[in-house]
This record gives structure tokens, sequence and C-alpha cells, in this order.
């Protein structure tokens, strides 16, 4: 290896090795800000590949105008490659509290058309672990050819959290086939008033806290929540996925408003979470930012290092010309080697420092994107970075596996062993369960694990736990509103939504809000009883509706609120939700490790299963005892009948069968113990659009 790449290795933070003389010059590892106790000394350090001139900028509490400190970095002493550093004695800057950079860098030669250095600019460090907005902040002034932002920028945290965390000895948990995910959005989740959480914990990771019993009562093993890096409070969206910086907690989600606050916070969140048996899974944004194109902030990344950090198309004029692959204004340049190391030690700080489980990566499809725009199916590098991470390689990896461009969903997908959203599971249940015909076949796969997708051949030996199953998620409408609204226009075709006979969820005749209920209710049934990893949205169990709005990620009101009354109004939603979730937890042969193989038999009404086109109508049995897998669990019969008349089913398995789940029936008997009910004929009458799960 040539001196030259050893050297940009190192400044990669691979393999540096401290000196003596580092103590004066600062060390190039790791990236961001660092305290050494010992010495009471920071190192500063920032990876930008054609800076011409970096300035480190100190800021006390009481100005964010004028810094306190600052000082331009030497090349020829503070600079490793193309990373800049320094050391900085505590005393130096006694007072300091923020801190940011300026830098110049070449704006007009050929080699250097994509960037966008702006020394009028105040640019906060990708690797600061806070980020804090002053008062002035302002989205405006960071536009590029504002002029200046100084007091209007946000600013990293020197020392976000100056005292260690206490975990009080909580471990992480970790779930198999008891593994329910389920997804909401923090401020979302406890801003309404009847959410009944502490004063000023509304909205805020204190909130969700608030509400570990509920979680505990339903039941779920996992939380999923949509982004909580630190994104763009002014950019307008209100779900998170405009992400200003991959290291720091969203500081308007802590109900402490001291420096730092929310880092503590999140922790605590963590940590609760994990003493009440529930995992942390973070919905994470690394194909964009919040700085958008030519006319969006420059607020980081694109005055730091645009080519390195950002796409760009080819063409005569390319300046300022981002690719679009997330449809969002640009995309991250994941395939560029130090992009793949932030993303790598983002992912690894949240897991070594924060604790969090896992990750669900949004439109991830674009980490399998060379830097021209081709796809890298084969052999992406960021895929075989993150697998060879020690701290990331048993944790939960989840992928989006779209893009508004391309749809890598299966096997064409790099992550070998990702878990993906199965949007192909939500269609085809959600069509099968309104009536449509021609897809027997199609719930035959879906349910056992969707193995066309994620095929479990000796060859490619996939996992039916791969297939993410989902009916509803944050992006589209809710599961209510999925049988309240119908598709005509206004709500988009993926949703597959159908009113029964009555649009809109206000003054629904009796008739239709116990169909809806009983095709909810089929659908959840169907979810906990399909192999595969189970996700489901926050609300669903008490029938939270949006008003049919499919796409309110720009609203912050009672339309995206979590209505808690709803609880008391449908606990029969509630209960139903509670007990299927219980029962799947119980019956650790429904979501195995493989796929269930020769241990499942499909079946029609009355023997051979009928895949013609006007079939609706099915039915399986499962195993439950292979010591092979180490499974000694019950037998399970499930009838599934999506037709409008009642269907006799016969039983192709004899036993003594227990009645455990009847959907046509209203609470509570609904779900029954296991064992209460047992069946003496070989056939049951299955109501229309209904359907029944036995246990033996």
């Amino acid at each position: 290896m040539s001196e030259l790449a050893l050297l940009e290795q190192d400044a990669l933070g691979v393999s540096f090795e401290v000196d003596g003389w580092q103590t004066v010059e600062g060390n190039p590892f790791p990236l961001g800000v660092t305290f050494d106790q010992a010495s009471q000394v920071y190192n500063f350090a920032i990876y930008s590949k054609y800076a011409t001139r970096v300035d480190l900028l100190i800021y006390g509490e009481d100005n964010l105008v004028e810094p306190i400190w600052q000082e331009s970095l030497n090349p020829y002493r503070n600079k490793s490659y193309r990373v800049w550093h320094c050391r900085v004695a505590k005393e130096e800057i006694a007072g300091g509290a923020f801190y940011a950079y300026r830098m110049w860098g070449p704006d007009s030669a050929p080699n250097f058309q994509f960037q966008a250095f702006d020394p009028q600019k105040i640019l906060l460090d990708p690797y600061a672990k806070g980020v804090h907005f002053p008062k002035e902040f302002d989205r405006g002034s960071a536009i590029v050819g504002a002029g200046p932002n100084d007091g209007k920028a946000p600013l990293g945290i020197l020392n976000p959290e100056p005292e260690p965390f206490d975990w009080q000895g909580v471990t992480p948990p970790r779930h198999g086939h008891d593994l329910v995910i389920y997804e909401t959005h923090v401020k979302q989740y406890t801003s309404n008033a009847n959410s009944k959480v502490g004063a000023g914990n509304e909205g805020t990771f204190q909130g969700i806290i608030d509400k570990i019993p509920y979680l505990k009562s339903l039941g779920i093993t996992a939380v999923e929540l949509m982004p909580i890096h630190q994104w763009d409070p002014q950019e307008g969206s209100q779900w998170g996925y405009m992400t200003l910086n991959f290291f720091s907690p969203h500081e308007q989600y802590a109900s402490s408003k001291e420096i730092g606050g929310a880092i503590k916070e999140f922790k605590t969140l963590v940590r609760e979470l994990h003493r009440n048996d529930i995992e942390v899974i973070l919905d994470v944004v690394f194909n964009h930012t919040t700085e958008g194109n030519q006319n969006g902030p420059l607020y980081s990344f694109k005055g730091i290092d645009n080519s390195s950090y950002y796409m760009s198309n080819e063409g005569t004029d390319a300046k300022y010309y981002y690719s679009n692959y997330s449809g969002c204004g640009n995309t991250v340049h994941c395939s560029n080697k130090a992009v793949r190391k932030m993303v790598v030690e983002s992912l690894s700080y949240w897991v070594k420092e924060m604790h969090v489980d896992g990750f669900r990566f949004d439109i991830a499809s674009i980490f399998a994107r060379n830097s021209d725009g081709s796809f890298n199916l084969q052999d992406p590098a960021i895929f075989a970075e993150i697998s060879m991470d020690p701290v990331l390689r048993d944790i939960i990896l989840i992928a989006e596996p779209w893009e508004p461009y391309a749809n890598l969903l299966g096997r064409s997908f790099p992550g070998l062993r990702w878990r993906q959203w199965n949007a192909r599971y939500r269609d085809d249940v959600k069509s099968f369960g309104k009536g449509d015909p021609s897809l027997v076949g199609a719930m035959v796969t879906r349910i056992y694990g969707s193995d066309d997708l994620f095929p479990g051949d000796p060859y490619n030996a996939n996992r039916g736990y791969q297939s993410l199953n989902y009916l509803a998620s944050h992006d589209g409408l809710t599961l209510y509103d999925c049988f309240s609204y119908s598709n005509d226009g206004r709500v988009a075709d993926h949703n597959k939504s159908w009113n029964c006979g009555y649009e809109g969820v206000e003054n629904v005749p009796s008739d239709v809000m116990s169909l809806r209920k009983r095709l909810m209710k089929n659908e959840f049934a169907i979810l906990m009883v399909s192999n595969g990893t189970p996700m489901f949205r926050a609300g669903d169990e008490f029938l939270q509706t949006q008003y049919g709005n499919d796409n309110p990620y720009n609203v912050d009101d009672h339309t995206t609120w979590m209505d808690w009354s709803r609880v008391d109004e449908f606990p029969d939603m509630f209960r139903f939700f509670k007990e299927m979730i219980a029962f799947r937890k119980r019956h650790p042969s429904i979501g195995r490790s493989r796929f269930w193989r020769e241990d499942v038999k499909w079946f029609g009404p009355r023997g051979s299963i009928d895949y013609s086109p006007l079939s609706r109508t099915l039915a399986f049995y499962l195993k439950g005892n292979n010591p092979y897998y180490g499974l000694n669990d019950k037998d399970i019969y499930v009838m599934i009948n999506s037709y409008w008349g009642a269907v006799q089913f016969e039983f192709q398995e004899q036993g003594e069968w227990s009645r455990v789940i009847n959907t046509e029936l209203p609470s509570p008997h609904d779900v029954l113990p296991e064992g209460q009910e047992i069946i003496t004929d070989n056939s049951y009458l299955l109501g229309p659009r209904s359907m029944a799960v036995f246990v033996k």
C-alpha cells in the first residue's frame, strides 16, 4: 500500500496511532470533538476533501454572534491528508459552550465544479453529538446568496453530556419469534391533551416513557421510532425525514430545555423501554438531508464537502446540479468512503452510546447506487462495512428497499441478512381482505413468509423473518382509514382502500362499523399468524383516523396526533389486538427463524385448496411440535373467508380442536382462552368476511 493510501486510511480513522506531536497539533481521529479528561483538552477533527482554509469558532452561551475564540487551522500543522484537526485546552476557551466552522475552497476550477464553499456561512460539524439552535435561528439566512448567518445558524454543543449516564444495570432485551414492532412518532404520539402524560411531557421522549404502561399492556416487544436524528425545525415537514445531523437526538423532543438535555432524556427512554422488555428501533434517513438542492440551505455538509457528501448528475454545467434519487432534493453519496465511514460510525454510536437495538433505513435502495447513479447489486461496500462492524453485527437491520425510481424488494436488495418492508404483503393481504379475486395463491405465499421474494432454497437460505410484514405504516392511510375511504383519486393507489359502503368516519352506520371492525380484525389476525416479522402502526389498535389524509408529512395537529379517547371508545378493538399479539407470542411455531416447510398444509373449505380466480377462501394447518427446530408447540388450524357469504369449512386434520378466534363474533367472544370452546363437529360454519383460528 502506498504512503498516500496509508495516510488516507489513517485520516479516516482506521489505524492512526497517537504520538507526542499530536498533543500539540491535534489528532485526525476520531472525527468530531472529543474531550480528554486527563489533560483537560478538546480535540477537533473534521473531514473535507477540497477545503483550502478552515476556521474553528467557539461560542459562549450569551453571545452566539461573536465567537469568544477562533483559530484558522494551519494545513502544515493541523491537517492530515483530508482531515483538519487541532487541540485546544479547556482553559483557553473558558466559558465556551458551542462550536462551528467556516470554510473556504476552490469554486471556479473545472475539477471543483460541484462545490458550495461559502465562508459567510457558519457550518455545523457533521459529527456533532448535540445541536443547539439560537433564538434567532433562521433557515432562510442559510440559503446560498443570502449573506452571513452569524447568530442564526445551528451550532454543535461543545460538551453535550457532561456526566456519564447511569444505565442502572439494565441490559437490552432480544426477541425472536415474539418480536412485534410498533411504529410511532415521538411528538404525535403524546401531543394530544388526552394523552394523559405528565405536564410538559407532551410530544417528547419523556411522554413516551409515561406511556410505557400502556405499551406493556398492549404486549408489543419493540418500538420503532420515526426519525429522531436532529432534523430541521423550520423546513416545514413534521415527520423528521429532513435530517440535519446523524449523531444528535432531536433537541425539540426533550421535555428538558437544558443544553444537551435531549441526550439524557433519550437514553432514559431507551433504558426504561429495555427495563420493560421492549426493544428500540430507530428509523434513520441516510439517503438525503434537509439541505436540499442548490436552492436549499447551506448548514453543514454542503459547505464542508459538497462533492463527497452528495451525488451530482453529469453535465456541462454541474456546479450545483444535485442528483435527486430520493425525491427530496438531494442524494447522499453513500458510495463515497468518507460518507460510508460517517454512516457506520453514526450507527455504531447509537448502538454503543444510546443502546438502541436496531435501525429501519428509509429509502435504503440508495445504499446500492454508485457515484454515477447506476446500481451495484452485487457488492456495495457500505453493506460489507456494516456487516463487518463488530457493534452492528447482531442488531436488527430493516430496509425500505425502494425509492421513487427503483424497487429492490426481495433478492435484488444487497443486504443479504436484512429484513425488508414487504409492500407486496401489505397490498395482497389488504386486497384479499376486501374480497378482490385471484389472490388465494398470493395469500399462501405471503402467509408462508414470501419465499418468492426471500427464497429459502439451499443456495439462498433466506429466512422467513426477513419479510417485514405490515398492513399500514406512517406512509399511507391508517388501517381504519383503509376501510373508511374509497380509492376515488383522493388517496394513493397503493393504499388499496375501501369505504365498506359509507365514506368517512363521521356518523358511521352501525352495520358499516361492524363490517369495518371485522375486516380490521381479519387483517390483523392474518398478520399475527403469518411467518415473518410483524409491524403495525401506532393507533391502529383503537381505530386511529387521519380523516383520509394518506400523506400528512407536514401536518402537526389533531389530524396526526394520537386521539387517546378512542381507547375508551373502542375497547373491543384494543382487546382484540392485545389478544392476537399474546396469541402469537404464545406460539413460537408461527414466527420461526426458518420457513414452515413440511410442517404446514394448505386446504380449501372442504379439501384441497382452490386457486381459481373466483376463490376467496383458504385454510391451513401448522404443526407445532418439531424437535428438529426445537419446537414443542400446539398445532394451529386457520380458516379465512373473504367471501361475502357464510362458508362451511371441514377440518382436514382430525383432533380435538379448540376455537380461540372468530372475528365475526363481538367482544369478548371473538377471542377465547385456549381450551374453553371445544369443537365436537368435524366442520365449522364461518360467517361472511371472517376468520377463525383453532388450536389442539
